[in-house]
């Protein structure tokens, strides 16, 4: 297990590069962005934040520009092909990979540094929901947290890892419409184990991300794709079946 230890120094160089993947986000990315910098200053890293725009429609560009971060453009609507995007332009020897409506404090950035530091080859983080949410939802992420612990995975709205194992096991499939997360964790911690690194989950308080899908889809449908993935391991490269991630309110025609 992970520990974290307090960061009151750090070099000045370029440590970790944030990759932020981005397909109509304007509404979340400030909270998401200002949080972050001030997670890095607080926990003394300088950070090279780069959100990946992924052809979206909205302000998501110029809020990012706003911010003084870093844009690229990924046009493919495949959440694997833009994480991979982001990581082809970062500089760091270390990675992390958040969502946009995911929050960080000092605490998570420390306990990554940490990690890859102290011989991990990646990792993830405990998850948490921003808002009170029915009993459904809330012991579906009780039960993930403890089996991600207990399998090593990684949740997607928190990856990090190395760049130089990120580049030797190719990145995340590129066949992956969701669920990319899960084989690029398998596929890290078989890295790592042969360089006698490990991978596992943080321990550090839960990081923190939008209930919306929560409000925006009904628990059948929750428990549906639940259902879906269990018979079908690789429905996740199925564009078809992975609607849960790329359909939103009022934006039915919109698929990625």
């Amino acid at each position: 297990m992970v520990t974290v230890r307090e960061h009151t120094e750090r070099n000045s160089a370029l440590e970790l590069s944030v990759m932020i993947p981005a397909w109509n986000e304007a509404a979340f990315l400030p909270k998401t962005l200002d949080a972050l910098a001030g997670a890095g200053r607080d926990a003394g890293l300088t950070l090279e934040v780069i959100v990946v725009n992924n052809a979206s429609t909205d302000a998501t560009r110029d809020v990012a520009r706003a911010h003084g971060v870093r844009v690229v453009d990924e046009p493919e609507r495949r959440i694997a092909a833009v994480r991979n995007a982001g990581a082809a332009a970062a500089r760091a020897p270390w990675l992390l990979f958040l969502d946009a409506d995911t929050g960080v404090t000092r605490e998570h950035l420390s306990a990554v540094a940490d990690a890859l530091s102290d011989g991990y080859a990646g990792g993830g983080a405990p998850i948490a929901f921003d808002a009170p949410v029915p009993r459904f939802y809330t012991a579906g992420v009780v039960v993930w947290n403890a089996l991600a612990r207990r399998l090593k995975l990684a949740a997607g709205s928190f990856v990090f890892a190395r760049a130089d194992l990120h580049r030797a096991v190719g990145g995340f499939d590129g066949r992956a419409y969701a669920g990319e997360e899960l084989g690029y964790s398998r596929a890290l911690r078989r890295q790592g184990r042969r360089y006698g690194l490990d991978f596992g989950v943080l321990v550090t308080a839960p990081v923190v991300s939008s209930a919306r899908k929560t409000q925006w889809y009904a628990p059948w449908q929750h428990a549906l794709v639940l259902v879906t993935f269990l018979l079908f391991p690789w429905a996740g490269r199925f564009r078809r079946l992975t609607w849960f991630w790329y359909l939103r309110p009022k934006q039915h025609a919109e698929r990625r």
